[in-house]
C-alpha cells in the first residue's frame, strides 16, 4: 500500500497558478533600473517578455530563463515532466532552441520519500532528453513545500528573435494549445477529475512548444509569447501593451480542453484566475452579460500552455496548417491585432 502523501496536498497552490498577480509583479519591478545601459541586452524586463536575450555577436543571441512552481498533479514523474516542459517553453517562445538546463529543487525532505523526489527529477530529465539538452547541474534546498523547475539557456540568430512586443496592426492571432489547465488542476486538487481528464491535461502540458523555433524562421511571423500563469487575457495584454495595439479575441474560437467549460461552470476555478482579473480587468472589454464561468476560461492560469502567435493575415492559413501538422491539433486562429488603445476586446 502506498502511504506517500499526495503532492498537491503539500502545496498551497500549483503550477503557474502560483505566480504573483500581474499587478503585484509590475509594482515590484516598477523601480528597477532600465537596461538601455547594456546595448547587448536585446530583451530585459521592459516588455514582460518570456526570457532575457543577450546578443553575443552578429550571428548569435543567448536566451536565458528560469521557471519553477509547486505541483499541480500528484504523480511525481508527471510533475517533473510538466515543470520542465513549462520552463523550456520560454526559449521556444523567443524563437530559440535550448542548449542546456539547470535544475531548481526545493523539497520538504521530512514529508516526501527519496524515491518520490527522484521521480520528479527523472521526469524533468526525460523532457530535457526529448528537447535534446542535458540537465547540466542545479541547486537544491530543504523547503516547506515541494518546488521544482529549470533554468534554461538557449540560442538563436538575431534575425529569428521573436519578441512579444513586435505584433503589427492586422496580424492574425493563433493559439496553439487548448485552454483549461488551471481549471483541470483545481478539479484535481479536489479529487474531482477522473484519470482520463488527468491524462488529457498532462499530455497537453508535456507537449514541448518547439514549434516556436520553427515559426521564428518565417518572416511573416512577427511576435510569439507563451500563455502561462496570467491566462490568455494576461499574456495577450503583454503583446498589446508592448506593441501599442488592441487585440480582438473571438470567444467562440478559443480552443479548450475537452472538459474545461463543464468544469468551469461547475465552479472549479483557481484563486489565481480571480487575482488575474482583479489585476488587469480594467484593460479588457467583455461581451455584456458574460457569465463568470466563461470569464474564468479567459483568466485561467495555464501551466505549460500554448504559444500565442501574431502573423501576417495572408499567412494565417498556412501557418495554422503547419502548427496543426506538427502535433498541435487544437491550434486555432482566435482573433487579430488592430490600431487602438492597448487592451483586449473579447467578442
Amino acid at each position: 500500500m502506498n502511504d506517500h502523501p499526495r503532492l498537491t496536498s503539500l502545496a498551497h497552490g500549483g503550477g503557474c497558478g502560483c505566480k504573483l498577480a500581474p499587478s503585484v509583479l509590475r509594482e515590484l519591478l516598477a523601480d528597477q533600473p532600465m537596461a538601455q545601459v547594456f546595448p547587448q541586452l536585446l530583451v530585459g524586463t521592459e516588455t514582460a517578455d518570456d526570457a532575457a536575450v543577450w546578443q553575443v555577436d552578429d550571428n548569435t543571441c543567448v536566451i536565458a530563463t528560469t521557471d519553477f512552481f509547486m505541483p499541480m498533479v500528484d504523480d511525481p514523474r508527471a510533475f517533473g515532466r510538466i515543470a520542465a516542459t513549462n520552463a523550456i517553453s520560454d526559449i521556444y517562445a523567443m524563437g530559440g532552441r535550448p542548449i542546456m538546463a539547470l535544475a531548481i529543487l526545493g523539497m520538504p525532505i521530512d514529508k516526501l520519500a527519496p524515491e518520490q523526489i527522484r521521480e520528479i527529477l527523472e521526469g524533468g530529465r526525460e523532457i530535457c532528453h526529448e528537447a535534446g539538452i542535458p540537465v547540466a547541474g542545479g541547486h537544491s534546498i530543504d523547503a516547506p513545500e515541494p518546488i521544482y523547475g529549470l533554468a534554461v539557456i538557449g540560442l538563436c540568430h538575431p534575425s529569428e528573435l521573436r519578441r512579444n512586443a513586435d505584433a503589427r496592426p492586422g496580424d492574425a492571432l493563433i493559439l496553439t494549445k487548448g485552454l483549461g489547465v488551471g481549471i483541470y488542476s483545481a478539479a484535481i486538487k479536489k479529487g474531482a477529475l477522473d484519470q482520463a481528464g488527468v491524462a488529457e491535461m498532462v499530455a497537453s502540458a508535456t507537449t514541448l512548444n518547439r514549434i516556436g523555433a520553427d515559426l521564428a524562421k518565417r518572416s511573416d511571423v512577427h511576435a510569439i509569447t507563451d500563455v502561462t500563469g496570467f491566462g490568455i487575457l494576461g499574456h495577450g495584454l503583454e503583446i498589446a501593451r508592448g506593441a501599442g495595439l488592441r487585440l480582438r479575441l473571438r470567444l467562440a474560437d478559443l480552443p479548450l480542453l475537452s472538459r474545461a467549460s463543464e468544469l468551469a461552470e461547475a465552479g472549479f476555478v483557481t484563486g489565481a484566475s480571480t487575482r488575474n482579473w482583479a489585476a488587469y480587468g480594467a484593460e479588457v472589454e467583455l461581451p455584456e452579460g458574460l457569465p463568470l464561468w466563461q470569464r474564468a476560461l479567459l483568466t485561467d492560469p495555464q501551466t505549460s500552455g500554448g504559444l500565442l502567435v501574431a502573423c501576417a493575415p495572408e499567412a494565417a492559413g498556412e501557418v495554422l496548417d503547419f502548427i496543426r501538422g506538427t502535433g498541435f491539433p487544437l491550434a486555432a486562429v482566435v482573433g487579430h491585432a488592430e490600431q487602438g488603445r492597448a487592451g483586449i476586446l473579447v467578442e
